[in-house]
C-alpha cells in the first residue's frame, strides 16, 4: 500500500494564471514504448470503436481486432472540440505508423503552443534544439535534456511574458473554491495577498524569477491557514475507516503513532524521514490488507487468457497473494515472476499499435489535419 498522496496546495500552476511555459518533452513520451512487431503500411486506415480519450490522444479497439492508440496532436483545437470524441464513438482513422510514443510530439506540435509573436530566427534555432532534445532523449541523457530545455525557454519566456495576460487577483483566489466550502478570508489577509499577488506579477513580467518566488512563497505563508481549512488533513481515525480494514485493537495504537508522526514528517518537509516512516506505516498495514480475487485481477486484462494459462495463473497467484500476506517476499516474488512469464506473451500480442492520425471520420463528418 502506498501512503496518502501528499496535496501541495501552495504550488500553483503558470497556466491557472494564463501564463504558459512550455518545454519540448511535454508528450507522454519519455517511457520508451514501441509497436509490437506487426506488418502495418506507411499509410492506413483503422476503423473501431474508441476505448479512452486522452485530450490529444485516443486509443481504438479495431474492427480487425488489434489495439491501437492513434495520435491527433496534427489537428487544431477546434477541429478536437468539434470531432467531440467520446468513449464507445465508432470512428475511422488514417494515418502513418510510428516507432515509439515520443514520435507523436514533433515541433510542428511543439510550434502550435508557442505565442504567434516569435519571429522565424527565433523559430528556426527553437527547432534545432528541439531536434537536439529527441536526439538525446533517444540516447537516454536526460541530463543534456534539462540543459537543452533550459536554453529554450531563454528564447521563448520573453515571448510569453510579453503575451501574459494575469488573471486578476479575485480570479486567482476564486481558482482554489474556498467559496465552496464558505471559507471567508479577513479583509486585512485580503488587502496583505492582493498586493503580494501585484508585487510578483510585476516581478514575473520583469523577468526576476528569484525574486518572484520569493514573493509568492510570501503569498503562500498569508494564504496557508486558509488552504489547511480548505482541505483539513485526514485524522488517523478517518484514514483508517475508510480502508474498511480488519485491524486488530492491539495493532492500533503504534499504528497511530506512526500515522501521526509520518504526516508530521510531510508538513515539516522533511522527506527521509516521511520516507522511512511511511514505509513501516505500509509494512505494518499490509497484511490486513484482503487481496483482490483472481477473477478481479483477471478483469484488468483487455485480452482473452487460454483456459489452461488461467488455470495457472490462478494457482499462482493465490499462492503469491498468501505468501505476500505472510510478509515471505522472496518466495512471493518468484510466484510473480512465474505469473509475469505466463502473461508476457499476452502483452506482447496485444500491444497498441502507434498511428499519428491526419484525417479522422467521426459522426459522418471528415476532419483532416493541418500538418
Amino acid at each position: 500500500m502506498k501512503k496518502t498522496t501528499k496535496k501541495s496546495w501552495m504550488i500553483v500552476s503558470a497556466l491557472t494564471i494564463g501564463m504558459a511555459v512550455f518545454t519540448p518533452h511535454q508528450a507522454e513520451a519519455t517511457i520508451a514504448k514501441t509497436t509490437n512487431e506487426i506488418t502495418v503500411k506507411a499509410e492506413q486506415q483503422i476503423k473501431g470503436t474508441i476505448k479512452s480519450v486522452y485530450g490529444d490522444s485516443i486509443t481504438i479497439k479495431g474492427k480487425d481486432g488489434k489495439n491501437y492508440y492513434i495520435g491527433i496532436q496534427k489537428f487544431s483545437d477546434e477541429q478536437l472540440e468539434k470531432m467531440n470524441l467520446v468513449e464507445g464513438q465508432e470512428i475511422s482513422v488514417e494515418g502513418s505508423l510510428v516507432q515509439d510514443y515520443s514520435d507523436f510530439y514533433t515541433f510542428d506540435v511543439y510550434k502550435k503552443s508557442l505565442p504567434k509573436e516569435i519571429t522565424k530566427k527565433d523559430l528556426a534555432k527553437l527547432e534545432k534544439l528541439f531536434n537536439q532534445t529527441k536526439k538525446l532523449e533517444k540516447e537516454e541523457k536526460y541530463d543534456e535534456v534539462e540543459k537543452v530545455n533550459l536554453e529554450m525557454d531563454k528564447i521563448t519566456k520573453p515571448y510569453i511574458l510579453a503575451s501574459w495576460v494575469p488573471v486578476s487577483f479575485e480570479e486567482f483566489i476564486e481558482e482554489y473554491g474556498f467559496s465552496e466550502k464558505n471559507i471567508v478570508i479577513k479583509e486585512k489577509d485580503k488587502k496583505q495577498l492582493k498586493d503580494i499577488y501585484q508585487q510578483w506579477i510585476k516581478l514575473e513580467k520583469s523577468g526576476k524569477e528569484e525574486n518572484a518566488q520569493e514573493k509568492f512563497d510570501e503569498f503562500q505563508k498569508v494564504l496557508q491557514p486558509y488552504l489547511d481549512a480548505l482541505n483539513p488533513p485526514l485524522t488517523f481515525e478517518e484514514y483508517i475507516s475508510d480502508l474498511e480494514l480488519n485491524i486488530p485493537v492491539e495493532a492500533m495504537p503504534k499504528l497511530k503513532t506512526i500515522y501521526d508522526d509520518a504526516k508530521k514528517a510531510d508538513k515539516d518537509k522533511n522527506d527521509q524521514l516521511s520516507e522511512k516512516l511511511w514505509g513501516e506505516f505500509d509494512e505494518m498495514i499490509n497484511p490486513y490488507f484482503k487481496p483482490l480475487s483472481f477473477e478481479d485481477y483477471l478483469s484488468d486484462f483487455d485480452f482473452e487468457i487460454k483456459a489452461n494459462d488461467q488455470k495457472e495463473l490462478k494457482k499462482l497467484y493465490e499462492e503469491a497473494t498468501a505468501l505476500d500476506k505472510k510478509g515471505d517476499y522472496e518466495k512471493s516474488n518468484a510466484k510473480w515472476d512465474a505469473i509475469d512469464k505466463i502473461l508476457n506473451p499476452y502483452f506482447e500480442a496485444n500491444k497498441e499499435i502507434l498511428i499519428s492520425a491526419s484525417k479522422v471520420t467521426i459522426n459522418g463528418k471528415v476532419y483532416t489535419s493541418k500538418h
